[in-house]
């Protein structure tokens, strides 16, 4: 293999290594937010809950079966 050839395969590797590295960093910010926003949505359907169980005393709507049972 001439060392032309093994420069550019090493660039290549160190380009690749250096986009893995940002796309991980990504990722895993992605995966804090998600998991941020999973328990916001779960604090506020709590609190919509208490606010309706509150409000007139039934069991919350989501709990609720449909009218057509």
């Amino acid at each position: 293999m001439s060392d032309e050839r093994m420069t550019r395969l090493e660039e290549q590797i160190a380009h690749q290594t250096a986009l893995i590295d940002d796309l991980n960093a990504i990722v895993t910010s992605q995966a804090d937010q998600i998991d941020l926003l999973t328990r916001r949505v779960a604090m506020l359907m709590q609190r919509a809950a208490e606010a309706e169980l509150a409000s007139d005393g039934t069991a919350a709507l989501a709990d609720q079966k449909p009218p057509h049972y």
